[in-house]
């Protein structure tokens, strides 16, 4: 019998867990081949710390050529078409197919979603623009600066609020403080409704603790020059970072995998209903709740997604053990200035809503957050 292949698209959290995890249940008994458009892996984490001086980011980027020591084949090339019936993708450098697929390719920056909006140097969320969000920075010594979220879901909720906070610390270490307003807008009607009200009503504390506006119920329809275009005012920004919509990739939405926008995998074991030995993870997916919200996108459950996906292929191929599948935990942490973060932990499948724990800001939190980086390299490359 044939060695069974397995084609992972996609370098983030889900794609390089997912491969990890079947390497570690099959060893040698499965070829798993990943596609990404990138060349290299870094956390999202490593933009804030490198716009606000902490750190750079190439110590904290690896190369994903990096996985062939652990057995995994990686191509460099961009996803352009899936068929999820036949398990076969096409790139540029040629096609791809095996017997079961894994898709995370994650959730796609879209500015052009807001008419006017070109976030050249001011794409919060766009690894290649911190190095000049970071001079644009250090250069701004008045006015008002926005953080915006121009569209939502998006990844890793707390990180504008992580950004706003961290910032106000850069700002006031500068001296150059009171003469910024500083200011963060949602559309959601509270900062982090996924995560509760103990968890809004800390980071709102947090924010009007350091003069820190919080604008909730923003939906940005536009930008025009300087100014933002809400639906029902105008507010003018000498820097604006800007949080863009989120979409999914062309070669998802054009596959027949998506319902609305994202997929819609199943809960435990990540799998697309209707297509056999297709599994989807992390970002590009979509997972109710009980409450009728949605899962957050985050790099925990992106990487929780990729092991339950893992597990049931391992089980189909060659290695049959019980598998409890995805259980909805998960846990995000939020730097608050100070060498401190804070952390929600959930429970995020139980009903009638998530239940979720805060953790108070502390820096053994922060600690917890350095470690998530290092130790995931450390494993992964």
């Amino acid at each position: 019998m044939a060695r069974p292949e397995v084609v992972v698209l996609g370098g983030g959290f889900g794609g390089i867990a997912a491969a990890h995890r079947l390497r570690e249940r099959l060893g040698d008994g499965v070829g798993v081949t990943l596609l990404d458009r990138r060349s290299t892996f870094m956390m999202g984490l490593r933009i804030l710390w490198t716009i606000t001086g902490r750190a750079d980011r190439a110590a904290g980027t690896r190369s994903l050529e990096a996985l062939g020591r652990h057995g995994i084949r990686f191509v460099n090339a961009e996803v352009t078409a899936i068929d999820p019936v036949r398990k076969r993708v096409e790139t540029a450098v040629g096609t791809f197919s095996g017997d079961a697929l894994v898709v995370a390719l994650g959730a796609e920056l879209r500015p052009d979603v807001i008419p006017g909006y070109a976030p050249e140097g001011s794409s919060l969320y766009d690894p290649e623009q911190a190095e000049r969000i970071a001079a644009r920075l250090a250069a701004f010594d008045g006015g008002r600066l926005g953080i915006g979220i121009l569209g939502a879901p998006y990844k890793c909720p707390p990180a504008p609020f992580e950004a706003a906070l961290l910032i106000d610390e850069s700002l006031r270490r500068r001296g150059v403080r009171g003469r910024v307003e500083l200011e963060v807008f949602t559309p959601l009607p509270s900062s982090l409704p996924v995560a509760g009200p103990e968890m809004c009503a800390l980071v709102e504390g947090l924010l009007a603790a350091q003069d820190i506006r919080f604008l909730a119920g923003a939906r940005a329809v536009a930008v025009e020059g300087r100014e933002v275009v809400f639906e029902r005012e105008r507010r003018a920004y000498d820097l604006l970072l800007g949080v863009a919509p989120h979409r999914a990739p062309r070669a998802v939405k054009e596959s027949g995998l998506t319902t609305g926008e994202w997929i819609r995998a199943d809960r435990r074991t990540c799998e697309v209903p209707e297509f056999f030995n297709v599994f989807a993870v992390g970002d590009i997916t979509e997972m109710p709740l009980a409450n009728g919200m949605m899962l957050p996108k985050a790099g925990i459950f992106a990487q929780a997604h990729a092991v339950a996906a893992a597990d049931v292929i391992a089980e189909r191929f060659q290695a049959p053990r019980a598998s409890d599948g995805f259980d909805g935990r998960g846990y995000c942490f939020m730097e608050v200035s100070a060498g401190r973060a804070a952390a929600v932990r959930g429970e995020f499948f139980a009903a009638p809503a998530p239940v979720v724990e805060v953790v108070a800001p502390s820096e053994a939190t922060a600690a917890e957050k350095q470690a998530f980086e290092t130790t995931r390299l450390s494993a992964w490359f």
